[in-house]
This record gives C-alpha cells, sequence and structure tokens, in this order.
C-alpha cells in the first residue's frame, strides 16, 4: 500500500455537499482507504477568470493503485460529481487533486507529483498541516510546517468546518 495525499476543493453551489460527496465516494473505493482527513477552509481563488471563494480540505490515503491510475480515478470521480472543464482555472463544483504521492518525483503529460505549485499555495499547505505537518514534499525537501513558517500566508484563507465535517 501507498500513501498519497490529496487535494479537495469547490466553488460552485453547494460546495461543502460537494466535498462530503467527494469523500463518500474515496470511502466506497475499495482500493482506496482514507486515513486522515483535514478540516474545511474557505480561501480566495487563485488565478483565473473572476469567482467565488472556494471550500479547501486535504485528505490522506493508503491505496494499492500506482499513481497514474489514482489520478484517473479522481478524474472519474470528479465527472461523476458532475465536474465540467469548460475554463482552464475556472469555477468547478469538485477538484480532485493529487498533490503527493509516497516520495515520487514525476512530470509526464498526465501527473506531475508534487502537484505544480503546491508549495506555494496557502489554500493546500493550511490544509495540508491539519493532517501532515511533518511530510518532507519531494523535489522541496522542507515539511509542510516549514513550508508555511518560511512564507508570508496571503490571510487569505479561513477556518470554515471543523475536522469532523465529513461526519
Amino acid at each position: 500500500m501507498s500513501i498519497a495525499y490529496l487535494g479537495l476543493g469547490s466553488n460552485m453551489g453547494k460546495r461543502l455537499n460537494y466535498l462530503k460527496h467527494a469523500v463518500k465516494l474515496l470511502q466506497a473505493e475499495e482500493t482506496i482507504t482514507i486515513e486522515n482527513l483535514s478540516a474545511v477552509y474557505e480561501t480566495a481563488p487563485v488565478g483565473g477568470p473572476d469567482q467565488g471563494p472556494y471550500l479547501n480540505a486535504c485528505v490522506a490515503v493508503s491505496t494499492e493503485l500506482s499513481a497514474t491510475r489514482l489520478l484517473l480515478k479522481l478524474l472519474d470521480l470528479e465527472n461523476l460529481i458532475g465536474r465540467v472543464r469548460e475554463v482552464r482555472w475556472g469555477p468547478r463544483v469538485i477538484d480532485l487533486d493529487l498533490l503527493v504521492y509516497e516520495n515520487i518525483i514525476m512530470n509526464t503529460p498526465l501527473l506531475e507529483l508534487p502537484h505544480p505549485r503546491m508549495c506555494e499555495r496557502d489554500f493546500v499547505l493550511i490544509p495540508m498541516a491539519d493532517i501532515a505537518p511533518n511530510l518532507l514534499i519531494p523535489g522541496c525537501n522542507k515539511s509542510v510546517y516549514e513550508l508555511i513558517t518560511r512564507h508570508d500566508l496571503t490571510g487569505n484563507i479561513k477556518l470554515y468546518l471543523s475536522r469532523d465535517w465529513e461526519v
């Protein structure tokens, strides 16, 4: 079994319901086990067209799937939930990102690990610190905690729900 870290996000409609739906679908997968789940944070959008605020969370999973197969499963789950890709970096009902998979560093047309720019983004680092503050990010060689304490947080993130939100 391998350990992977996922980012969850939604900024359309009933955002929390979409995050809960994603967690339920992940729990239903025989090849994926949820090990830990962060609190939910509300964050300002970064880049892209004008859009509303996001709800973001991170989840640690164990899986027998390879990194590429896990990404393909996440894309399937996004489609099942109703994600439509119309505008790059545009609003979305759900976003399921593979952030880190073991200590793998890779860059293929389908998958880049660790996820690009995750080491700079509060909406990833803050929820990730809830579940894996000591995780060393491959290629960056800094822990999540070190990354948070060594860069200026934007202040565009606030706690939305505590860690028992998926119930």
